[in-house]
């Protein structure tokens, strides 16, 4: 395996800062920057160090309920510069689709938060609230006033012929209480009664990354989230480097078994990871070396082993491992082995105890 564009994704890790590479980070927000109503530790300080080495932030959401204005406050608030107009949300995203698709001054009908209709409005498009007034589209977003009655005049109106387009179909929501219905639920809700799928702009949909493009200027953007089958697959879609962190909802065990469209280029414990060094996994002999760490696939899954060497003893004497090394090699393996599956493999521990730690605190030790 010699050329480079035939590695596995995450083998070519980073050999410079991403802050010093990429012109703007594309950042989701809910399990990146904060998790309920707290912030991520380290995020403002991360994003502090990143903006200095000459990297723009857009602060990306698939959350369509708030306006531009309250996302930037309350990421002020939790201690993130931000202002409205680093924000991109999905409502800013859909209404661009609609007005490109229907022409200035067309009737849309929103369900949602706030946030759809003024996206609406901005984009030139007349907001209506019946479905008498005979929309071309029904554009239903996220938001957690969202009932019966708005429910009920989106199904009249789709059935009478209005486009149903939806901001996301996240089927889920985290919260402080669990996991709780996204707007892909109540999204199903129309769509199970009219019979008809929606057609759905947010991410991962690449209407979704021309609107970041579009409003960031961004010419070699780096997508940063946690969410595999949206942040990660929405950067592949379209041939965006992505950075997978683990401070929301994937998991390394999620992540070893994700396919071949859900794969990142890096990974790291938190957004700081935008300012570090990441290793490269490279071939060696039968399975894939990550600093101190290898990994071979073999028939019966994947074995992990860790040799004695210290963490900067490593044949390419590559960065200080953060914790990832182990599960940068076991992923590669597997990735390799495995280009196009998604299954997940058993993984067996080398000799000693820091091996066997490591795959506890990933998940992936043996019950």
């Amino acid at each position: 395996m010699t050329a480079d564009a035939a590695l596995p994704l995450l083998a070519r890790g980073a050999p410079r800062r991403p802050c010093e590479v990429h012109d703007v980070a594309l950042l989701d927000l809910d399990g990146v920057l904060y998790v309920g109503p707290d912030a991520v530790p380290g995020a403002a300080p991360a994003l502090e160090e990143a903006r200095a080495a000459g990297m723009r932030l857009g602060f990306v959401t698939n959350n369509a309920a708030r306006t531009p204005q309250e996302v930037a406050d309350h990421l002020t608030e939790l201690g993130i510069g931000a202002a409205a107009e680093d924000v991109i949300t999905s409502s800013q995203a859909v209404a661009t689709v609609v007005a490109e698709r229907f022409g200035a001054g067309a009737a849309v009908l929103p369900v949602g938060g706030p946030g759809v209709a003024a996206a609406l409005q901005a984009a030139g498009l007349r907001v209506v609230e019946r479905a008498e007034d005979s929309p071309v589209a029904v554009v239903q977003g996220y938001g957690r006033d969202v009932g019966w009655t708005q429910l009920a005049e989106a199904v009249v109106a789709v059935r009478a012929g209005a486009t149903h387009v939806a901001t996301n179909t996240d089927a889920t929501i985290p919260s402080p209480r669990g996991v709780l219905p996204g707007n892909g639920a109540l999204v199903g809700v129309v769509s199970t009664v009219t019979g008809q799928a929606p057609v759905v702009t947010g991410k991962p949909d690449p209407a979704m990354h021309a609107e970041c493009v579009r409003r960031t200027g961004a010419r070699t953007p780096l997508v940063v989230g946690d969410r595999l089958d949206t942040d990660i697959e929405g950067g592949q879609r379209v041939g965006a480097p992505t950075l997978l962190v683990f401070s929301g909802v994937t998991t390394p065990a999620v992540l070893l078994a994700a396919g071949p469209q859900a794969r990142p280029d890096l990974v790291a414990a938190d957004v700081a990871g935008v300012n570090r060094v990441h290793p490269a996994v490279q071939p060696d002999g039968d399975g894939w070396r990550c600093g101190r760490w290898t990994a071979v696939a073999g028939d019966d899954g994947l074995r992990l082993s860790q040799d004695g060497a210290g963490p900067d003893d490593g044949p390419d004497d590559g960065p200080e491992d953060d914790g990832f090394d182990g599960l940068r090699a076991l992923c590669v393996a597997h990735w390799a082995a495995h280009p196009d599956d998604s299954a997940a493999p058993a993984v067996t521990a080398g000799d000693g105890a820091e091996v066997a730690s490591a795959l506890s605190r990933w998940g992936l030790a043996e019950s």
